[in-house]
């Protein structure tokens, strides 16, 4: 850890305060610093982990780059219809209202939250948004730190600990969890009679596992492993929300809005040339392309009234990853109203690509069918900044701790469903999209 990290910060602290009106018992406003850290002195940004409970570690990390952090400055909860709202209220005036140093100046510094939404308005998970006590990030060749408090003072920064070393989950177990297998499948049966009756075009099926450990399972093994593996997804943890995903829903920076569209999967062989054989067929596969054509329209409806003009390719790519290949577009956009990150992330939950359409109906047969709360599963996650700029990916390859124990944890997988669905094939196919999370909780 470099020595920047050790840096005092009472003395900033509290010449801020004492510069404050007396404000009585009102909130004290968030108080951050963001310095700038020598690129050639940091580890890794999962390495900076401290060993802590699951919902006090934070990450958003492709590639090396990103943020990590620890700790709780600040935070917000909301359920219900309003969630969405609620936050943006929340941080619109935590923001607004912050005492901010920023050296370094760049997207993501100064002060940052980081959120997980539910899924449903009806879920028994809450919407959270999380000021950390300190995030510390990387971009490209800038590297910084940011340390905040609603306190009278800058929290100490301290290096993790010697001997904190992420542990190994030990003797892992994986039972079937709202449904088995066979359940599972005919509930894709029930869902592709309805799309040939005519009802909707296209639902998302979600299936669950339970996972138990023989001791509390640490995010940072986690994390670490799906980084390693995954270096081209997002790997996030928030408030206990751990995963690797391969869908940006809304990134807003400086006025240009990006959404990274996913729908159409295939696994992987691990035989390259079969592989690539593969990716042809999935670029070919009508079932596959109307599917990813439904998600690819829903975003591009969504944004729309956000921006001034729009790019939306007409034919996707294939995105390889290590456990599957999927049918991917990137839609962008030119930012016209101001909107903020969280509020592009609300405009565009749920996609097709978690939901289906028309949406209203997908929604309820997903409600019907899938017999469980998807809780935060392919609900946006990601962080915002003071200015609205931020990314939000969709909480997918994911699994949730849970709170009251955690030795415990559920996974999550979906799949697509349209017409020419296969429901022996769609089990394969959630069966390779809970592999990430599998693998990283056993080997």
């Amino acid at each position: 850890m470099p020595d920047i990290l050790a840096l005092s910060t009472r003395d900033y602290a509290l010449a801020l305060m004492t510069s404050l009106p007396d404000a009585g018992a009102e909130r004290k406003p968030l108080l951050a610093r963001t310095v700038s850290l020598p690129v050639a002195d940091l580890p890794a940004l999962i390495e900076l982990l401290p060993f802590a409970a699951a919902g006090e570690l934070f990450s958003w990390v492709r590639r090396g780059e990103g943020m990590v952090g620890w700790g709780r400055a600040a935070e917000h909860v909301a359920t219900g219809a309003q969630r969405f709202a609620s936050l943006r209220s929340w941080w619109e005036s935590v923001a607004g209202g912050a005492i901010v140093r920023n050296e370094v100046g760049v997207p993501g510094t100064g002060p940052v939250a980081f959120g997980s939404i539910a899924y449903a308005a009806s879920s028994a998970a809450a919407a959270t948004l999380v000021v950390p006590q300190v995030v510390v990030g990387r971009r490209g060749d800038r590297a910084w730190l940011t340390t905040m408090t609603t306190g009278d003072e800058l929290p100490s920064v301290i290096p993790p600990a010697s001997g904190s070393t992420p542990t190994a989950p030990e003797g892992v177990t994986f039972a079937d969890g709202a449904s088995s297998p066979t359940q599972w499948a005919g509930a894709v049966a029930h869902a592709v009679e309805l799309i040939t009756q005519g009802h909707l075009d296209k639902v998302v099926l979600a299936r669950d596992l339970e996972v138990r450990s023989e001791r509390p399972i640490d995010v940072r093994w986690l994390l670490a492993r799906l980084a390693e593996r995954y270096d081209n997804t997002w790997v996030f943890s928030v408030d206990g929300l751990v995963g690797a995903t391969p869908e940006m829903l809304a990134r807003s920076e400086k006025g240009l809005v990006t959404s990274r569209v996913l729908a159409g999967t295939i696994r992987r062989t691990g035989d390259d040339e079969h592989d690539l054989a593969l990716a042809a067929s999935l670029a070919r596969s009508s079932k596959d392309l109307e599917e990813h054509e439904y998600a690819v329209r829903s975003v591009a409806d969504a944004l729309r009234p956000h921006c001034s003009s729009m790019n939306v390719p007409e034919t996707p790519f294939v995105l390889h990853l290590p456990n599957v290949m999927h049918l991917a577009t990137d839609v962008t956009g030119v930012l016209a109203d101001g909107a903020s990150s969280l509020a592009l992330a609300e405009a565009l939950h749920p996609s097709a690509a978690v939901c289906g359409t028309p949406r209203a109906i997908a929604d309820q047969v997903i409600a019907d069918l899938e017999g469980m709360d998807r809780r935060r599963y392919a609900g946006p996650v990601g962080w915002i900044d003071a200015s609205g700029d931020g990314e939000w990916g969709i909480a997918l390859r994911t699994g949730e701790v849970d709170p009251g124990d955690p030795s415990r944890m559920r996974l999550f997988a979906g799949c697509g469903i349209v017409a020419g669905s296969d429901p022996e094939a769609e089990v394969a196919e959630s069966d390779a999209k809970l592999v990430p999370m599998r693998d990283a909780l056993t080997q």
